[in-house]
């Protein structure tokens, strides 16, 4: 089957868990680069990573990449490029880009050199001087950084944190990207509860339940790529079948989203019910210094306000005491908390065992982990 060169684009600082959800794809020539993960596969890689990456932005099929210096340089190497293995004679395909450290700093000039270029290069395929460009979409990207150019082609569409099932959604909602890869980066496993005490419109107690479940996160939406006639209808229809053969429907899972907004989680029981995990997800109204639980061993993962989201410094500070009041009486549970308030391990009294930093949209944050002790081994049957 042939071979194709894709780009798995990556929030900065999600780098490696996208590469680690690339190689478990069965894809093993990866290279990580900030901001995007590169891998070969056949073309079935091209629908299988759509539906399967849980964390990364978008996946990028990699027609070419080549210095650039001058503009002469950029139209000719593109337009050699193969264009019309791709894109067929109705083919749409604007052009995006942008450019870092590099010579040709004019995205918009950038922009119309390889346009004219890819142009140049289908009338070598198809006898025609103009092209009405009514079919599938083909979304190029010219990205310039060092003067290296790299093209692109979008195979996504809508950026793959569009899951499709948030079709409400609350104030300062978590990316769905970030929120899996916060549940990640924890190992919690389906057999442990999982508890978000600021759950909002429920996207990482949601999250939490596709991974438990191995649902993947595709599933339930449509990918620019399913209209290309260059991939076989057949590839689509064998990765979604993959995706139900794989599913554990059967999977119980302890999950609890909590918040003090009524209004936020009538949201959230929306979403998780288009998602089809509201029966693996309990939401109820409470506030953080109301939990308490005979559950050991359990994951505690929260998006807690702050900034914009927080008005009155006094009201965080009071609930950085309930969080480390919490800490306390569950002391055998791990807590992962995501926030832009470098303050955090003050407050809560601790130090954390590992800090990452992340990103949340354009806000820098970090994310506090605090591992509580191991569940002990099931024991053996005799």
């Amino acid at each position: 089957m042939q071979k194709v060169q894709l780009i798995a684009t990556a929030t900065f600082g999600l780098e490696a868990i996208v590469a680690d959800e690339v190689r478990q794809l069965g894809y093993d020539d990866v290279q990580v680069e900030n901001g995007k993960v590169t891998f070969t596969a056949d073309l079935s890689a091209i629908p299988r990573a759509n539906l399967w990456l849980r964390t990364a932005d978008r996946v990028r099929l990699k027609v070419g990449e080549f210095r650039a210096t001058t503009f002469d340089e950029l139209f000719e190497q593109t337009k050699a490029l193969p264009w019309s293995e791709w894109i067929p004679e109705d083919g749409a395909f604007p052009v995006e880009g942008k450019s870092v450290k590099s010579t040709l700093f004019s995205v918009s000039d950038c922009q119309a050199i390889v346009k004219k270029a890819v142009v140049e290069s289908l009338k070598q395929t198809y006898p025609r001087t103009w092209f009405e460009e009514t079919g599938p979409l083909y979304k190029i990207e010219v990205a310039l950084l060092k003067d290296v150019a790299t093209l692109t082609i979008d195979t996504s569409g809508p950026g793959l944190h569009k899951r499709g099932y948030r079709k409400l959604i609350g104030p300062a909602p978590l990316k769905e990207t970030l929120a899996a890869a916060m549940i990640i980066l924890t190992r919690w496993k389906p057999d442990r509860v999982l508890f978000d005490p600021f759950c909002g419109s429920g996207t990482i107690p949601i999250e939490a339940a596709l991974i438990g479940q191995n649902i993947a996160p595709g599933m339930n939406r449509e990918f620019v790529s399913e209209e290309w006639p260059t991939i076989p209808k057949a590839l689509w229809r064998e990765a979604r079948a993959e995706t139900h053969d794989l599913a554990r429907y059967d999977q119980k899972l302890e999950i609890v989203g909590t918040d003090i907004d009524a209004d936020v989680l009538r949201i959230a029981r929306h979403n998780a019910a288009e998602a089809g995990v509201d029966e693996q997800i309990h939401f109820q109204r409470m506030a953080v210094s109301e939990l308490r639980t005979k559950k050991k061993y359990g994951c505690l993962i929260g998006n807690p306000p702050y900034g914009e989201r927080i008005s009155d410094r006094r009201e965080l500070l009071r609930l950085y005491r309930d969080i480390k009041d919490v800490m306390q009486r569950l002391d055998t549970w791990s807590f992962y908390l995501l926030t832009s308030d470098e303050s955090l391990e003050k407050q809560v009294g601790r130090q954390a065992t590992k800090k990452r930093k992340l990103y949340n949209g354009n806000i820098k944050v970090d994310y506090y982990q605090f591992f509580g002790p191991k569940p002990p081994r099931p024991q053996a049957q005799s």
